[in-house]
């Protein structure tokens, strides 16, 4: 096993654990940490006046650290206080599977960390991101089941071919947007098929809408009121730069509600409105409402529509309990009913989420139809049927018979045998030397063996993904390295090896090391670099070595005049040293 384990962790279903890729700490940098360390010591400053109050709290109770990148075996023994894990994974991974792990109270973290270049905002996970953005929310109870319940509905939405296209183009742009050295015309146009297949969507789809809600609030949410609103969202959290903007008068405030499911998003640029919710337990009525309109709860035509035009593996549930999972290929339908289905490929059944016996892929390799609804002329379902009814309509072992349904579908057989619920219900009915057909159309033959007949009036759900885990091979992904690891020159392994040395001493591993020496190198060599000056000022401040002090000064105003745009980084980096020496 390539992670550490427990309890909760335990629990995840194969095929997402496919998705966990060991957290190797030592390959995390010097640079990488003085990066994580600058970062989360100026969102604690900033965010303690305008996040939510989990955020601070959520710190503490999560073991997060603001000098040193957490690692995932220290957090999950933390997390499992407040009943949630944390696994690292390959940068983005599906949207289903990445709300799966929430439904199973996992969080997933992107184990790399942005570069120093990207240091107010990145377009990929990263551990700041996911680490020091989502895990300190969930540790208030109201916001945690928000987030698995969230994850728990969203994994069951329908997506389109098209969500999948979409995705492999957002993942693509986050690794080489974030890779060293990637020529800006290889990003502008990632970013350009990202703005194509945006514009060529059509009718979004279900996953496609919660993932909208799921923007708007896990990632960009606000929470209090339209004038004086507070942050909570993982993105806002963990970019120093939006997170101040979007307290401004430039990004419009919008009451929360069920129509944020239809507002785009661009993950490239900083959003121009943002949604406010009045509080955490809002969030659950508003995704309650939203579920209200899915295939998982409305089923009927449109479900069965929806997961044909997905051409992914899904499950519909038909009113007595049977669920059929598989690639829906077709339906025929009647007075604005579905009154028989096909699948094609490996098809299972189950029930209550529990395969049937006799009845999995391998019994269904090529497919599996059933008619759905009434007999003609008979007003009791077959479902309702008791077994006297049954018996007078001739509906029992032995009986060859002929079943007219309502809208055409004829299945004519001899029948064999009956399954039955937990309720005593019959499910479904086993024919041979059976023939199914619609008027001239013939759907089933004799010679294709035994034919069995799902029971049920209607298709009362229709979701993404098996009803039976265990009934598929779902394992299709492989781990690989999210980020293009740059080769090192033998200057950048220089830098590195400063970073440490400086590091060491402020941990008083090695106080040896000269800092006045390590300056004037980095200062001759590394000219353009700013983050490792302000770690020097820091230690010449609070050993009153005022010369030095004064002399890097004068280095960082150099570096602002060549290079203005990282001007406010430095300023920002010096406020919070003279800060920090205040406290």
């Amino acid at each position: 096993m390539s992670y550490e384990s427990n309890p909760i962790l335990d629990k995840l279903p194969v095929h997402l654990r496919q998705f966990i890729k060991p957290q190797d700490y030592s390959d995390y940098t010097a640079i990488n940490q003085a990066v994580w360390r600058y970062v989360m010591r100026k969102n604690v400053d900033y965010l303690s006046k305008v996040a939510h109050k989990s955020y601070l709290e959520g710190l503490q109770k999560t073991g997060i650290s603001i000098d040193d990148i957490p690692n995932m075996y220290g957090m999950n023994r933390i997390l499992q206080e407040i009943g949630w894990a944390a696994v690292a994974v390959d940068g983005f991974i599906p949207p289903s599977a990445f709300m799966e792990f929430q439904a199973y109270n996992v969080l997933v973290i992107a184990s790399d960390i942005r570069q120093l270049e990207h240091i107010e905002y990145t377009p990929a996970p990263d551990i700041i991101h996911e680490g020091a953005g989502h895990a300190p929310i969930i540790a208030n109870p109201e916001y945690a089941e928000y987030l698995r319940r969230f994850g728990e509905i969203g994994c069951k939405a329908i997506s389109s071919a098209k969500d999948y296209e979409l995705y492999e183009a957002v993942r693509h742009l986050s690794i080489i947007k974030e890779a060293h050295g990637t020529p800006q015309n290889e990003i502008d146009t990632a970013e350009k098929l990202i703005e194509d297949l945006q514009l060529t969507m059509g009718e979004p789809s279900e996953i496609a809408l919660i993932r909208n809600l799921h923007w708007w609030t896990v990632e960009y949410g606000l929470i209090g009121t339209v004038e004086n609103p507070k942050i909570y969202g993982a993105g806002l959290l963990s970019s120093i730069g939006e997170s101040a903007w979007c307290m401004t008068d430039d990004v419009k405030k919008i009451p929360y509600a069920i129509e944020a499911a239809h507002t785009s998003f661009d993950i490239t640029k900083p959003q121009p409105q943002l949604f406010v919710t009045p509080d955490f337990a809002y969030l659950s009525q508003v995704l309650e409402e939203f579920a209200n309109t899915m295939a998982l709860r409305k089923g009927g035509l449109s479900g069965i529509k929806k997961l044909i035009n997905s051409k992914e593996l899904g499950t519909i549930e038909l009113s007595t309990g049977i669920q059929i999972s598989g690639n829906f290929d077709y339906v025929i339908e009647f007075e604005n009913k579905a009154v028989y289905f096909q699948t094609t490929g490996k098809t299972a059944l189950s029930y209550r989420e529990k395969e049937l016996v006799g009845h999995s892929i391998k019994h269904h390799s090529k497919g599996f139809g059933s008619p759905i609804g009434k007999l003609k002329g008979i007003n009791l379902a077959i479902e309702d049927m008791s077994p006297r009814d049954l018996k007078a309509y001739n509906i029992f072992e032995g009986q060859t018979i002929t079943l007219d349904f309502e809208g055409g579908i004829k299945v004519q057989g001899e029948i064999i045998t009956g399954t039955r619920n937990l309720r005593g219900e019959i499910i479904l009915i086993t024919f041979d030397h059976c023939t199914v057909t619609n008027g001239a159309t013939v759907l089933f033959k004799p010679e294709f063996g035994l034919y069995h007949m799902a029971i049920g009036e209607n298709i009362v759900s229709a979701f993404n993904g098996p009803a039976d885990l265990a009934s598929f091979d779902l394992i299709t992904h492989k781990v690989t390295n999210t980020t293009i690891k740059p080769i090192k020159s033998d200057k950048s392994i220089l830098l590195e090896q400063y970073y440490q040395q400086i590091r060491e001493f402020r941990e008083g591993k090695n106080t040896t090391i000269s800092r006045n020496k390590v300056f004037q190198e980095v200062k001759h060599n590394f000219p353009t670099d700013w983050l490792l000056a302000i770690e020097l000022y820091e230690l010449a401040k609070s050993n009153n070595d005022v010369a030095f002090a004064a002399e890097i000064i004068a280095h960082l105003e150099e570096v602002k005049q060549n290079n203005p745009s990282v001007g406010r980084l430095i300023d920002d980096g010096l406020l919070l040293v003279h800060q920090s020496l205040v406290v």
